[in-house]
Parts: C-alpha cells; sequence; structure tokens
C-alpha cells in the first residue's frame, strides 16, 4: 500500500509539474514581441557602430595631430638650444661694463646690436614654443576624451549585442517548442514561400520619377533577400540598411539608423504619400520602410524573415519623410 501511494505521489507530482504544450498563437505573441524589441535593440546597436567609426576616425585624426606637434617642438627645442649655447659663450658680463673694458667700442656696439638680434629671435622662438605646447597639451587632451568615449562607444556596442543575441535566442528557443507545421505558421514563411520570394522580383513600373524611381526599382530588386540585423546589403538587411542602401542607389546618402532618417528630408502627411517616401512606425522609429505607392511599402522585416511587400497599416505608422 506504502509502495501505492508512493507511486501515486509520484505520479501526482509529475502531473503538476508537467508544462502544457504553447500554442502557436501564444508563442506568436511572445516572438513577436521578442522580435520587436529585439530590433529595437538593433537600431541601437547600429547607432553605436556608426558612433564607434566616427570616434575612430577623430581619435586618429587627432592622434596624427599629436605626433606632428611633438616633432615640431622637438624642433623647437633645438633651435632653443642653439641660441641658449650662444648665448652662453658670449654672455656672463653686463653690456654696459663689456663696453667700458672693450678695446674697440664700436666693434662692441655692433656685436651687440648682432646680440639684440639673437635675444629678439629667441623670444620669438619661446613664444612660439609656448603656443605650440598648448595647442599640443590640448591636442592630448583632446585625445585622451575621444579615446575614452571610443571605449565607452566599444562597451555599449557589445552590451547591445548581447542584448539581441539574447531576445533572438528566447525567440528561438520559444518556436523550438513548437511542431514544424505550427513552427511554420509562427514564422508565416515556409520554404517553399522563401523561395518564391527569393524569386520573384518585379521590376518596378509605378508612377515614381527621378531619384525616387531609382530608389524604389532598388528595393523591388531586393525582394526575398534575408534580412539580416547590421546588415545594408548586398546578401542581406536591415529595416534601415534597406532604406539606406535603396536611396543611395540614388545617389543620396542617409543616416544610418532609423531615427536619424527620420530627421532627413520633408515630412509627408500620410494622404500625401509617393512612391520613394521614407515610412516610419512605432512612437520610437524603430522601423523604417519605403513607400509604393498603394499602402504598400517594402521593408526588411525582422530575423527569420526577408525583403517582402507590405501594407503600411500592419504596424503602428508614426509618419512619412520624403528626401
Amino acid at each position: 500500500m506504502s509502495t501505492a501511494l508512493a507511486g501515486g505521489a509520484v505520479l501526482a507530482a509529475g502531473t503538476a509539474q508537467a508544462e502544457p504544450a504553447p500554442t502557436p498563437d501564444a508563442v506568436k505573441e511572445q516572438v513577436d514581441r521578442l522580435n520587436e524589441e529585439a530590433e529595437q535593440s538593433i537600431e541601437r546597436h547600429n547607432g553605436f557602430q556608426e558612433k564607434r567609426q566616427r570616434l575612430q576616425g577623430e581619435a586618429n585624426r587627432i592622434q596624427d595631430e599629436v605626433v606632428r606637434g611633438q616633432e615640431a617642438m622637438n624642433e623647437l627645442r633645438t633651435r632653443l638650444g642653439a641660441v641658449a649655447a650662444e648665448q652662453y659663450r658670449t654672455g656672463g658680463i653686463d653690456p654696459s661694463v663689456r663696453l667700458m673694458l672693450d678695446s674697440d667700442p664700436g666693434g662692441y656696439l655692433a656685436k651687440a646690436s648682432a646680440q639684440n638680434q639673437v635675444l629678439d629671435s629667441q623670444a620669438a622662438l619661446l613664444a612660439q614654443a609656448r603656443s605650440e605646447q598648448r595647442r599640443l597639451d590640448q591636442d592630448r587632451a583632446e585625445a585622451a576624451a575621444t579615446l575614452a568615449e571610443l571605449d565607452a562607444a566599444g562597451t555599449a556596442l557589445a552590451a547591445e549585442k548581447k542584448a539581441i543575441q539574447g531576445k533572438l535566442a528566447a525567440a528561438q528557443a520559444l518556436l523550438n517548442r513548437l511542431s514544424a507545421a505550427d513552427r511554420a505558421k509562427v514564422n508565416a514563411q515556409d520554404a517553399a514561400g522563401r523561395a518564391s520570394r527569393a524569386t520573384a522580383r518585379p521590376a518596378y513600373d509605378g508612377p515614381a520619377t527621378g531619384r525616387a524611381a531609382a530608389a524604389v526599382r532598388f528595393a523591388y530588386a531586393q525582394l526575398g533577400k534575408p534580412y539580416v540585423w547590421g546588415a545594408t546589403g548586398p546578401a542581406g538587411f536591415d529595416c534601415s540598411g534597406l532604406t539606406g542602401a535603396a536611396w543611395r542607389a540614388a545617389d543620396v546618402k542617409l543616416p544610418r539608423i532609423s531615427q536619424d532618417q527620420w530627421k532627413t528630408g520633408l515630412r509627408v502627411a500620410r494622404g500625401d504619400l509617393q512612391p520613394g517616401d521614407l515610412v516610419f512606425f512605432y512612437p520610437d522609429l524603430h522601423h523604417v520602410g519605403l513607400y509604393i505607392g498603394e499602402g504598400k511599402m517594402i521593408h526588411a522585416p525582422r530575423t527569420g524573415k526577408n525583403v517582402e511587400v507590405l501594407p503600411i497599416d500592419v504596424m503602428p505608422y508614426v509618419g512619412a519623410v520624403r528626401l
């Protein structure tokens, strides 16, 4: 009887500890949330990466200036040393006493005039040296501050990368708990869908002209390519990487991240949207796409999906910018 009771207790404990299988809808909701959080981190990561690259360029420039400034100081010190040595050889007696003792006062006055010129030259060299030293000290301080900022940007970049990887891993772990069929439903992107989108890349023949048409044509050519976070092409893109590459094809350089792209060009009312306009989503503007007309856009959605055409109504629309 005790064995039976023990077995029943074990069975009850096992039943109590068993977790119910997650439903595809519940998993999709959690995966969507994790992917949205990951995309927010991705745009921050892109911003830190751009900042680090800029700071590295500034640090290199300032350090080159420090090297040149030190070389100039070394040359000035050499010249000042020569002047000081000459003074040591000819100095030591008060000029008025030397004039009285000199057997050739005229010759001495000529030498004194030359000596005054040397003193004037020394004063000019000293002033130049002081100015150069101040500049060198400023450059060194600026270099130290820039390198400290560069180090902080690198730390932030690594932290954002870790956060992105953690969110994507958590999303994948949720998906792995589903059956293959349910996983395909959640992703809404099975193998056949990926293959068709990868090969079906219609050319743009809409109403846009000029640079806007060039940007939209480029975006159409990227349909089916995978979302790759941090990527700006040509094999894959994240959202701002795609819009930046599209307008780069039209000889327009955009900032790297979506929040900065929002600050370019002119704001456009939703009712006035035209192909080529940048369309932005979510209150923090962490997602951007390229409007193509008829209420649709081309965008790079998220990890696990490909560049696609989607109505702009599927996400919280914030506004648009025309370049």
